[in-house]
């Protein structure tokens, strides 16, 4: 085994002359030591602190064989559930159990327990008695912080501090969180203090603002609401406040969020030293199909102020961009060179929308995001958001003229509405696209067309996906390539009627002139005002009552309609 991997085993401990861990790191993906997977950029953070840290992933929740194996740490456990919540990992929108898992060696969905950070929690304390703090962290802790709507079990579900009986939570990114934390618990401090974090009190904390108790959300679908709003606009590190909720005679703590990073401290994290390898341990169980896709993708910027209802990005990554330098981005391009398999192609070069890299509101950057309005919605773009594409274009030009990089693609999302915005450098940043960074398909989510639909859904309307189809058009007309372009739809979203999905497969067939096949059924995730829509069936700004489906037959007849000719 590679030296600069972390340990995942006694006898490689044994070989590092570590008779014990200071953090022990819990995940339910396996160990791919890739700048993607969340545990592992953890496990390098403290590393780099000249903590000492171990990994075991996806362990056994039967018997003490896998979390035993490494000891007890002297400072916490860390565990997350994953890079996907585990419930939206183990089912489909309909409830179904999924088969695979893409993060799980060989591929077959049997090493992620239903709930793994509550599962992962529990199996600790089972076998050390009195041990250190247990801190969860990861998108499934930091989504269900605060009293969250659970599609599973279709009920409120506690936070899941409460749930799990963990000592502390990091929520968000975590970054500075994590090094903060690991410091106070090093030198014996108290913690209680430090941004971005969450933890149970006896008493509510003065300085936060109170939510609505767990009790009043489940009495009142308009007060858990409430909550839901004061969490939302309550994310932001330079305006936002603490949060206390009480949860039967406790409090939940939530402390303002910790500090973005900066550009520096944002190539300082990318440049750690990844292996972008799966552990030996692991690998020999089998292949991992997402490191096909995340072995060699870069990893632009971090953030995005979409706010599309149903994604959970701008309350987990944030709704500011903060992106990596060129000169960070060309190092680690020109990195996988070292690598025997790297055959000149990189998978992906973006973010959560690749093209909102470099650019950014100056208000926001100053004051925070707004409370009052969104940078983007059905209506258009804020007027003080200045799109341009030409970092980006830079960017994808440095990379594609790199000596051995044969292709690099853009794979992440792209907002189209942000190239018809971009009334300088959109035509320009698309050419560019279509020219080098494609596969002869471009994938695009305008997810609906009626306009009532993608109001709730906080999405563009389609007259800039049209503006869009023209300019995709021309340019490939110039170009002389046959290119396509491939529509993510949603079904059933909060809203959205049968009626509304026949209206949606006529401006397909005659607009578009396609026949859909990337549809795909909504499922209600925690953190996200979809999610509040489905267990409420109110419109989050009205409050007025709004058509939800909740029948599962109903809701496949939704997808099935169009699919039918």
């Amino acid at each position: 085994m590679s030296a600069k991997l972390l340990p995942t085993t006694r006898q490689e401990m044994q070989n590092l002359g570590w008779e014990q861990c200071d953090v022990i790191l819990i995940s339910g993906d396996t160990y791919i030591d890739s700048p993607f997977i969340g545990v592992a950029v953890v496990g390098r953070i403290l590393e780099s602190l000249h903590y000492k840290v171990g990994i075991i992933a996806q362990p056994d929740i039967q018997s003490d064989k896998d979390i035993t194996r490494l000891g007890e740490p002297r400072l916490f456990w860390g565990v997350s559930g994953g890079s996907v919540d585990s419930m939206v990992s183990n089912y489909t929108a309909t409830k179904r159990f999924r088969k695979g898992d893409d993060y799980t060696p060989g591929g077959i969905n049997n090493k992620r327990p239903d709930r793994a950070t509550i599962a992962y929690t529990n199996l600790i304390r089972r076998y050390f008695k009195d041990t250190t703090p247990i801190v969860l962290g990861g998108i499934e802790a930091s989504l269900r912080r605060v009293t969250h709507y659970d599609y599973w079990s279709d009920k409120l579900r506690k936070p899941i501090l409460f749930d799990s009986k963990a000592d502390i939570l990091i929520y968000g990114m975590g970054e500075n969180a994590i090094k903060d934390l690991a410091t106070a618990l090093d030198k014996g401090k108290d913690y209680r203090d430090i941004r971005g974090i969450c933890y149970i009190d006896k008493e509510p904390k003065n300085t936060h603002i109170a939510l609505p108790s767990h009790k009043k959300c489940l009495e009142s679908k308009e007060r858990y609401m409430d909550l839901f709003d004061i969490f939302y606009k309550n994310n932001d590190p330079l305006s936002a406040k603490g949060l206390s909720q009480e949860v039967e005679g406790r409090f939940l703590i939530q402390n303002p969020p910790c500090s973005y990073l900066d550009e520096k401290e944002m190539d300082a994290v990318a440049n750690l030293p990844y292996t972008r390898a799966i552990h030996p341990y692991y690998e020999s169980k089998g292949k991992v199909k997402a490191q096909e896709t995340i072995k060699y993708s870069i990893t632009t910027h971090h953030g995005c102020w979409g706010e599309c209802n149903f994604c959970a990005i701008g309350v987990h990554q944030g709704r500011t961009i903060r992106s990596r330098s060129e000169g960070s981005i060309l190092k680690e391009a020109n990195s996988f060179k070292q690598h025997k398999d790297f055959k000149g192609i990189i998978s992906d070069l973006g973010g959560p929308s690749a093209n909102m890299y470099g650019y950014e509101c100056e208000k926001k950057l100053t004051h925070g995001t707004c409370t009052d309005k969104r940078c983007v919605d059905n209506k258009g773009l804020c007027s003080a958001m200045k799109v341009d594409h030409t970092r980006s274009i830079g960017l994808m030009k440095q990379v594609k003229n790199i000596d051995g990089v044969k292709k690099a693609f853009v794979a992440s999302g792209i907002r189209y509405d942000l190239i018809v915005q971009d009334r300088k450098k959109g035509y320009s940043y698309l050419a560019e696209l279509l020219s080098h960074h494609t596969s002869g398909q471009m994938k695009i989510a305008p997810e609906h067309t009626e306009d009532k639909v993608l109001k709730l859904m906080g999405k563009p309307g389609k007259k800039s996906l049209l503006a869009f189809k023209k300019l995709f058009d021309t340019i490939n007309a110039k170009l002389d390539k046959k290119q396509y372009l491939t529509y993510y739809l949603i079904a059933a979203h909060p809203g959205c009627s049968e009626r509304d999905m026949s209206e949606l497969k006529k401006f397909t067939s005659k607009e578009l002139k396609i026949n859909p096949e990337q549809v795909q059924i909504f499922t209600p995730t925690p953190g996200t005002y979809a999610s509040v829509m489905y267990y409420t069936e109110l419109d989050p700004i009205t409050r007025k009552k709004i058509y939800v489906e909740k029948d599962m037959k109903r809701k496949e007849r939704q997808k099935n309609l169009l699919h039918t000719p």
